[in-house]
């Protein structure tokens, strides 16, 4: 099978959603291959157990699905049998820029001003694209764990389990529900529940405190405690 049978020795991550794998796929069908041949690939399972569910995964599927950026990390697949539920995402060989800014492992590396200053770059115009008049998709999650890196440093946004359609027209969002990670996300937010989401003001308020925490640690290398921030 792909990922060999889900074997823990594959398991790439894990989140709120699940786990996931190192697997690979045939270029052409597409269908499972042999480990070590064809196209190396992540897939990400359902845990059955966990907070995030079905809702999560289907947005997913909707945003990856439909958009197309260079920032933006590639579904290639998805699968919807029975209770499973699986995402299949191109694979990013270096992983997350919160492995590289906090050494989790031998093999992750500080970065250079130069790449940090891409990764910075990267995930900007990743925002700035969901953000746009066209897109208007409201990202609720940014953080270091969810910009990924190909073997090229391009940083790429992922896990869009939280995303929402934004406005349209003059209508507001106003959501009282608070989401993503504590820590990255504004302070009155956390503190009230609720982020007047006036598109042009309030959410972008939210998300570019959760930017210039991420860009603090680009900077500083250091990893400060979340809750030093709230």
């Amino acid at each position: 099978m792909a990922t060999r049978n889900f074997r823990p020795d594959s398991v790439l991550g894990e989140g709120g959603f699940g786990s996931v794998f190192k697997g690979w796929i045939d270029e052409g069908s597409y269908a499972a291959a042999k480990p070590g041949t064809g196209v190396v690939v992540a897939v990400k399972r359902l845990n059955q157990d966990g907070f995030q569910g079905h809702r999560e995964w289907l947005a997913e599927v909707n945003y990856l699905g439909q958009f197309y950026h260079p920032h933006l990390v590639k579904l290639v697949g998805y699968c919807l049998e029975d209770e499973h539920r699986l995402l299949v995402y191109e694979f990013m060989p270096r992983g997350s820029l919160e492995n590289h800014l906090f050494r989790r492992g031998s093999y992750f590396q500080p970065l250079s001003w130069n790449l940090r200053l891409k990764v910075a770059l990267g995930a900007a115009k990743g925002l700035a694209f969901l953000h746009s008049a066209e897109t208007k998709v409201i990202y609720r999650d940014f953080k270091t764990s969810n910009i990924l890196l190909d073997s090229n440093y391009n940083a790429k946004l992922s896990d869009f389990g939280l995303a929402k359609d934004g406005p349209t027209g003059d209508k507001s969002h106003v959501s009282t529900r608070v989401m993503g990670t504590y820590g990255y996300a504004a302070p009155e937010y956390l503190a009230t529940g609720m982020t007047q989401c006036m598109w042009t003001f309030s959410h972008l308020h939210v998300l570019i405190c959760s930017f210039r925490l991420m860009f603090l640690f680009l900077l500083t290398h250091l990893a400060y405690p979340l809750k030093f921030f709230q």
